[in-house]
């Protein structure tokens, strides 16, 4: 795809959006099902995936662990962000890899020390570009990456999470 191409097909959306605000809001939705040894079914909508715990929380290591899933979104979620963004700004982008690193304490996680929070202390994105692109152009790649990328800017910037739940019996 080239930028022209990009540019047509999302004019349609970014007019309606324009002249019918509320169309661009969505919901997007996730669902998963509880499963045999503490693991839990989720329809990715493309395939259904299995989540387990982690081998350092005692999982074996034989199911997708909801960390690795975080970071895959972060690096799915930019690298599509990545190819759009150079195409809509004609950087020449011949490959690229993303790698997304995140640093846990599972102390915090199993409960064995308070003082440790649970989650993620630190994640670390890092792109490995082929481009024949100036720095100037390679600034602007990132920065609008950086800007436009969902997952990104949700876990930078924080979300409010609503929990509800229902019974039956």
């Amino acid at each position: 795809m080239n930028s022209e191409k990009l540019r047509e097909l999302q004019a349609p959306l970014k007019n309606s959006y324009k002249e019918n605000p509320d169309t661009a809001v969505i919901t997007l939705r996730a669902q998963g099902k509880i499963g045999e040894n503490l693991s839990c079914k989720v329809d990715t909508g493309k395939a259904l995936v299995e989540a387990g715990l982690h081998p350092a929380t005692g999982g074996n290591g034989m199911q997708a662990c909801s960390g690795d899933m975080l970071l895959e979104a972060l690096v799915a979620c930019a690298g599509v962000t990545l190819n759009t963004v150079a195409t809509a700004i004609e950087v020449n982008l011949a490959d690229a890899t993303l790698t997304a690193e995140g640093i846990l304490d599972f102390k915090g996680t199993l409960g064995v020390s308070k003082e440790v929070p649970v989650g993620f202390k630190e994640i670390s994105l890092h792109y490995d570009l082929k481009t024949d692109a100036d720095e100037e152009a390679i600034a602007a790649l990132l920065k609008l990456t950086e800007r436009y990328c969902v997952v990104y800017q949700t876990l930078k910037g924080g979300v409010d999470i609503t929990i509800t739940h229902s019974v039956t019996t």
